[in-house]
């Protein structure tokens, strides 16, 4: 039987009730820097566009040409385009599209990155140093013109295509990191283990090396997405992204020159308002995720 009239502690001891209380303004410390505005501006954004059929008032693909450039009113929230369509409905259909070809386009720039990197990182001196080479002469190209030239090649438009020219296009800047981070840890006990019990290439990168520099690569994983929505609008502006009847943000651009012709500023404004919010949150979110990792790798 235990006896509770005794109870041996330290210098250290603190109450059972007390140490199981958090201190004072501990919370308010752990969300210090925490970029509360951007995560809930993104996610008032993103759960919209997910969920339009609850939020659009009209059809976004019905042209109404009795109310063509209509400015915002109390029937219109944020007005019409150039062919009848409500804009306050095209925003939040629309920016489904411009999230899914931000996704799927980082998805595929990621896997290639992941295994690219990690070939390099596993491979002898000059297999690595070739590797490289060809990663930084491909860097040296503006990525626009490489996306223009390969669309033009496909010539196909829509969001699959676009996502997967966006995304074999942007895996270089963090092929680099994870071939960093493997060429640092590719002679670690348990790897020259888990090759010689001749454990595969996929099976070492899932099970060793993938867990080793997920942290430091996610910070740019979240950054290339924001640059996949804004490649989208870029192409679509420049009148070879997504056609006119396929509805995203950067579609709805591409009637930027005639709404600044007719002083239509609406047109313009709100859809690029909603572009450049999304595009710093999510540049503020991973700003945030690169120090906290760079302050863990200070605190180890």
């Amino acid at each position: 039987m235990k006896n509770k009239a005794f109870e041996l502690v330290g210098p250290d001891y603190k109450p059972m009730e007390q140490a199981a209380m958090p201190a004072a303004g501990g919370w308010l410390k752990r969300l210090r820097g925490v970029p509360l505005i951007a995560i809930g501006l993104l996610a008032v954004i993103v759960l919209g566009c997910v969920f339009c059929e609850a939020v659009m008032n009209h059809d976004p693909t019905y042209m109404d040409l009795a109310n063509r450039a209509v400015p915002p009113d109390g029937q219109f929230y944020f007005g019409t385009d150039m062919m009848g369509r409500d804009i306050f409905s095209m925003i939040w259909y629309g920016g489904r599209i411009s999230l899914f070809i931000g996704l799927a386009a980082t998805g595929l720039s990621t896997l290639i990155a992941v295994v690219y990197g990690s070939i390099s990182g596993l491979s002898s001196e000059w297999v690595d140093d070739g590797m490289m080479r060809l990663t930084e002469i491909i860097l040296s190209i503006p990525s626009i013109l490489i996306v223009i030239f390969i669309q033009a090649i496909i010539g196909q438009t829509g969001p699959l295509t676009i996502a997967f020219v966006i995304g074999i296009t942007s895996w270089m800047n963090i092929s680099k990191i994870v071939r960093s981070e493997v060429r640092q840890i590719r002679n670690a006990d348990y790897i020259l283990a888990a090759k010689t019990m001749d454990g595969g290439f996929f099976y070492i990168l899932r099970r060793h090396l993938l867990p080793n520099f997920v942290s430091s690569i996610m910070f740019m994983v979240v950054t290339n997405i924001g640059a996949a929505i804004g490649t989208e609008a870029t192409l679509s502006f420049l009148g070879i992204g997504l056609p006119v009847e396929v509805i995203s943000w950067g579609s709805m651009l591409s009637n930027a020159d005639q709404a600044l012709l007719s002083n239509d500023w609406w047109i313009i404004l709100i859809p690029g308002l909603f572009l450049v919010v999304t595009l710093v949150c999510i540049t503020d979110i991973g700003n945030y995720i690169r120090k906290r990792n760079n302050r863990g790798m200070r605190e180890i």
